[in-house]
C-alpha cells in the first residue's frame, strides 16, 4: 500500500495536474483576433504577419531593430525632481513612477541613444509608451532637450520616434512648459542646419502633436497610427458631426498633407537612412584627422 501511496498516486496527481502556461506566450491581432506566438511576432519587428498590424514596441526594442547590428551608445539623460508637485489623485504620483519604472526599466519615458543606421551615423529618442503613455513630462522633455544637444554636438540628424498620450497630468504646468522647451530644441536643429526626422507611431497624441512631433523636416508614419491632438470620440462630441473614415490614421494625414510618408516598419531602417543621405548627413560628420606625413627621409638607391 505504501508503495502505491507513495509512488503512483503522486505521479498520477502530476499527469492529471492542469499545466500552468504563460499567457504572454501568444499574443492577439487587435484589429483581426489572429494569435501569433510572442517569438514570430519579435522575429516579424511585432508586426502581425496576417493582418500586417504593428503592435507598439518598447524603447530597448525600437532600438534594438533600428540600429546597425543591434549596437547603440545609451546617451546619458540628467536627473529630474521627483513628484514636484506632490500630487496624488487615487495614489501617489511617486508609486505610479516607481512601477512604470520596475515595469519597463526605464527611468522615464523618452530613450535617447546614439549608433548608426545602415552605415549613417544618427542621434535617435524614443518613446515608450509602456512608460504611462508615453507621456511628456519633466524627464521625457529634459531627455528630448539633450538627446537634441548630443546631435547638435555630434554633427548627426536627429530622429524622433514619438509615441505619446499628451502631456503628463501629475506635472501640471511643469509639463505644459516642456512643449515650448522641446520647440526650442528644434530650432537649434534648425539653426545648425542638421536634419530632423520624426516618426510617428500609434498613438501620437496631445501635446505632444502639439510640439516637436510636427516640427520635423520630414514626417514618416507607421500603418494605422492614431495621429492627432484630441480623440476622435472628443471631436464628434464637440463639433456634433460624424467624422470622415479613417480620421486621424496615418494614411488620412498623409493624403491630406500632414505626413510625408507611410512606411511599413520593415522598410523604416532603409528610407531613413536614404532620407539623412539625401539631406546630407554624410557631409555633416567632421571630417577625420588627415593621417601625419612620416618624418623618415627617403633612402636613396
Amino acid at each position: 500500500m505504501s508503495w502505491i501511496s507513495n509512488v503512483v498516486r503522486p505521479k498520477i496527481r502530476n499527469f492529471l495536474a492542469k499545466r500552468e502556461v504563460p499567457q504572454n506566450l501568444w499574443i492577439k491581432c487587435p484589429e483581426t483576433g489572429e494569435m501569433v506566438f510572442h517569438r514570430d511576432l519579435e522575429a516579424n519587428q511585432f508586426v502581425v504577419p496576417g493582418s500586417g498590424y504593428h503592435m507598439r514596441m518598447t524603447a530597448s526594442q525600437r532600438f534594438a531593430h533600428f540600429f546597425d547590428d543591434s549596437q547603440w551608445e545609451t546617451i546619458p539623460l540628467p536627473e529630474v525632481p521627483v513628484d514636484p508637485l506632490k500630487f496624488r489623485d487615487e495614489r501617489r504620483y511617486s508609486d505610479r513612477l516607481r512601477d512604470a519604472r520596475a515595469k519597463t526599466g526605464l527611468s522615464d519615458a523618452v530613450l535617447a541613444g546614439a549608433g548608426t543606421v545602415e552605415r549613417v551615423p544618427v542621434v535617435a529618442a524614443v518613446q515608450d509608451f509602456e512608460f504611462m503613455g508615453g507621456s511628456l513630462g519633466m524627464a521625457a522633455g529634459e531627455a528630448i532637450v539633450t538627446a537634441v544637444a548630443a546631435a547638435c554636438e555630434r554633427r548627426r540628424p536627429f530622429v524622433m520616434f514619438a509615441a505619446a498620450g499628451g502631456a503628463r497630468m501629475q506635472e501640471g504646468i511643469l509639463s505644459l512648459m516642456q512643449m515650448p522647451r522641446t520647440t526650442a530644441a528644434v530650432q537649434t536643429l534648425r539653426e545648425e542646419k542638421l536634419p530632423y526626422i520624426v516618426v510617428l507611431t500609434n498613438p501620437t497624441t496631445g501635446g505632444v502633436t502639439a510640439s516637436y512631433a510636427m516640427l520635423g523636416d520630414v514626417h514618416l508614419a507607421e500603418p494605422g497610427a492614431l495621429i492627432g491632438f484630441a480623440g476622435p470620440r472628443v471631436i464628434e462630441q464637440t463639433i456634433r458631426e460624424k467624422l470622415p473614415d479613417g480620421f486621424q490614421r496615418a494614411e488620412y494625414l498623409r493624403d491630406h498633407g500632414m505626413v510625408d510618408m507611410v512606411v511599413h516598419r520593415h522598410e523604416l531602417r532603409a528610407v531613413l537612412a536614404r532620407i539623412c543621405r539625401l539631406l546630407g548627413a554624410e557631409a555633416l560628420a567632421e571630417p577625420s584627422p588627415e593621417p601625419a606625413e612620416s618624418a623618415a627621409e627617403p633612402v636613396a638607391t
